[in-house]
């Protein structure tokens, strides 16, 4: 079953956008057709790599382009905003196939669907493109070649996939070894890779041992500061939603996910209180909050784990937990907290560092991967070790310095604007299309 999240209808027809230019000789006009970038993800959820294709996707419009985004799940109710615009096409196709089997082989099952996502691109949509999009899953490029008129490919690593899990049984290191193989080969067979951060770009060499000769760019995640700059509808709604009396707010921003070592903010958090005095410990209070999917079991169990684990630490009473916040509410939040606490070791880049520091938070961060090139330590934030007292140290500096949270949470937006603005995003993003298109 294919559902179509807009008419695409006469798409690379009627929907062509074209550059005039008239200062060639005797008025004639020199016609350029803009590119059709068509985009494939697995599923279009609301994780730091769907925000991605979704900034990219909006910033190749806002260039001209024509953009749809193929995927194999979307549910319109747990998405990006952005994608409920009609200008943007996004098309689900073969939701129906399993993510799963009897609990195991996700991997598998993500490369069958979208190698099915881009077969039906290729023969049966009758959609007309000039480049691709693709990331996370690269198993889907060789079908992309079987194209009767060749087509450009640009995949977006943001982490070899084959790093993202654990390898504990003999039975795991014989199902993974033919997928990783797979991984390298399809993903050398891009046009064009783009990488989320130097520490991703050095991580791929060491990774693909096959694709060191093969040249890397480094295409920085950026923010749609449209989100974040309308005035939050839910900003009263934390009222409601803290304690009375809260003075400090801590914010853990993640998706529910073991690798990204949520437990770290808990302990941190409980080590500070234990090392405040009374009068400072009453005010403080932490919100743990992140994208939750209820058909992904990790998501529910550690869920609950955490929950056990704020118990176990006396922090029910202190610790607030939300699952998938609205954008406007996790704006509010980022507004309202003294800092953000962002947990994950070895992190490829993390889009959450930067969301905070646009709204004028301080991040808390450990001190390894993408946080080494979006935080700046000392300015803009904390770069830690990955410790409950290393953690608690840092913020209760925060705590007791209203005037350095300031500072840094100004510092921190001058960063976003300089460094990471949707602006230089969207025209590095296009030259390369440009690039491949021509």
């Amino acid at each position: 079953m294919v559902q179509f999240h807009e008419s695409l209808c006469g798409y690379g027809h009627v929907d062509e956008h074209y550059l005039w230019h008239p200062n060639s000789k005797k008025g004639s006009r020199e016609i350029q057709r803009m590119a059709r970038v068509v985009f494939l993800h697995p599923d279009l959820g609301i994780g730091g790599a769907e925000r991605l294709v979704v900034d990219a996707a909006v910033a190749l419009k806002s260039q001209g382009c024509s953009v749809q985004i193929w995927t194999a799940h979307y549910d319109p109710t747990h998405c990006f905003s952005e994608t409920l615009d009609p200008e943007l096409p996004v098309v689900c196709v073969g939701d129906w196939l399993p993510t799963r089997v009897f609990g195991y082989l996700h991997a598998l099952c993500a490369y069958l669907r979208m190698i099915y996502v881009a077969l039906y691109l290729v023969f049966f949509s009758g959609v007309e493109y000039d480049v691709v999009f693709c990331d996370q899953v690269s198993a889907c490029i060789p079908v992309l070649r079987l194209s009767r008129l060749r087509k450009k490919v640009l995949f977006y690593c943001h982490f070899p996939d084959q790093l993202l899990t654990q390898r504990k049984s003999v039975l795991k290191k014989l199902y993974r070894a033919p997928i990783d193989w797979l991984e390298e080969r399809t993903t050398g067979m891009a046009d064009m890779i783009l990488v989320n951060s130097q520490f991703t770009a050095g991580i791929f060499k060491e990774t693909f041992s096959g694709l060191r000769g093969v040249q890397t760019d480094v295409l920085y995640p950026s923010l749609n500061t449209r989100t974040f700059d309308q005035q939050s509808s839910e900003t009263q709604g934390l009222e409601g939603l803290l304690p009375e009396g809260t003075s400090c707010l801590f914010l853990s921003l993640n998706r529910y996910e073991r690798k990204k070592n949520l437990g770290l903010a808990l302990k941190a958090f409980a080590y500070l209180r234990s090392s405040l005095p009374p009068g400072q410990r009453a005010g403080i209070h932490l919100v743990v909050a992140g994208g939750y999917d209820d058909r992904v079991t990790e998501n529910v169990q550690h869920y609950n784990e955490l929950k056990d684990l704020a118990a176990q630490l006396d922090l029910e009473d202190f610790v607030t937990f939300l699952r998938s916040p609205s954008d406007s509410l996790k704006v509010a939040l980022l507004r309202g907290s003294c800092a953000v606490l962002y947990t994950p070791s070895r992190e490829h880049f993390g889009i959450v560092p930067v969301e905070s520091m646009y709204c004028c938070c301080p991040v808390i961060a450990v001190n390894s991967g993408g946080p080494l090139e979006s935080v700046a330590d000392g300015e803009t934030g904390f770069l830690c070790e990955p410790t409950a007292e290393a953690f608690s140290k840092a913020m209760e500096r925060l705590v007791r310095e209203p005037q350095l949270r300031r500072d840094m949470g100004q510092a921190g937006r001058r960063r976003v604007q300089d460094k990471f603005s949707l602006q230089a995003f969207s025209n590095q993003l296009h030259g390369y299309i440009v690039r491949l298109s021509q």
